[in-house]
């Protein structure tokens, strides 16, 4: 096996997240699970290509992609086994039109709706934009043509891979409600939550670094086929510290922690995550993974690269 030395002054282990090396970017329906459907082969049947938005299709055939790249499989040395895109997006697309049915009323899903109007209406100008309608005061009349308007900007923001908070906010709100209900959980690979428990014993501090929301984050930590693995983090960092393709957002985790950017290891599947990351003076190591995209022979030089998180060998490890 190889062994990857942590540098002495390294005391902060910092875990890219969607993609493939670490324990976020893959969530398991457990409700598919129950209905005997293998969705741990890198399928996930959720979501069914050109299914109506706001409907559940039958199956899906989609294979998982992470950061954009296509993979034919789920590798098998991944944190979790279905990504962001395999599952807990097509879910909203799914839902979204039940959960609003069911929660239309609730002050926090009027809120979510007033926002997203909101946001509609500074989208107006642009091409395909779905505008959502203010009440006209007809009541349960209006209901369900009020829902659909919703329920169509929703999927085509989306669509888009747009980041409005307006978005992001009912979904949060839609992906808390299903994590509590037990709809979703969370499944680890087996070098994963190991790993990081051995970290931590040897007094290493462990943060998340991940384009998907804090919010998301801990949904997904704190509901884990192994229970709420929330004490393994020690904090959470999204883009609103920095893209992470830009090394000052390193320098700028760094001094939320506390520490120089030397004492942090990053670890990451993608090289333009990690030279920006080097170039704010951070240690980083490149996480080789079966169905990851592949890397360079001048990256696989440079690069410091580990297949399991248990390659890491700490100088206080025995």
């Amino acid at each position: 096996m190889v062994v990857l030395p942590v540098p002495a002054e390294v005391t902060v282990i910092l875990l890219d997240v969607e993609g493939t090396t670490t324990p976020i970017a893959f969530v398991k329906s457990h409700g598919e699970r129950a209905r005997g459907r293998d969705i741990g082969r890198g399928r996930s049947r959720l979501h069914a290509p050109g299914a109506r938005c706001g409907t559940r299709p039958r199956v899906s055939r989609i294979a998982p992609s992470a950061k954009g790249r296509r993979q034919t499989a789920a590798p098998p040395g991944d944190p979790l086994k279905m990504t962001f895109q395999d599952i807990l997006f097509p879910y909203i697309k799914e839902n979204v039109k039940e959960y609003l049915q069911t929660h239309w009323e609730e002050e926090e899903c009027q809120q979510d709706v007033s926002l997203l109007r909101k946001q509609a209406e500074e989208d107006s100008h642009l091409d395909g934009a779905v505008p959502i309608p203010a009440a006209s005061g007809n009541g349960a009349d209006d209901l369900p043509q009020m829902i659909q308007a919703v329920v169509d900007n929703v999927c085509w923001q989306m669509s888009l891979d747009r980041k409005t908070t307006a978005l992001k906010q009912l979904q949060g709100h839609m992906w808390r409600a299903a994590f509590a209900a037990g709809r979703m959980k969370a499944e680890f690979f087996e070098d994963v939550v190991p790993a990081v428990r051995k970290w931590r014993e040897a007094g290493m501090k462990v943060y998340i670094y991940s384009s998907g929301s804090v919010e998301a984050q801990k949904l997904l930590f704190g509901h884990s086929t192994e229970g709420d693995l929330l004490e393994l983090v020690d904090g959470h960092f999204d883009t609103k510290i920095g893209h992470k393709v830009e090394s000052e957002s390193y320098r700028k985790i760094a001094n939320s922690i506390g520490c120089s950017t030397n004492n942090i290891l990053f670890l990451t599947d993608v090289t333009l995550e990690a030279s920006a990351a080097e170039e704010a003076d951070v240690h980083v190591a490149v996480v080789v993974r079966p169905g990851n995209a592949g890397l360079t022979d001048d990256e696989k030089t440079y690069y410091s690269l580990i297949t399991s998180f248990s390659e890491l060998y700490l100088p206080s490890s025995s």
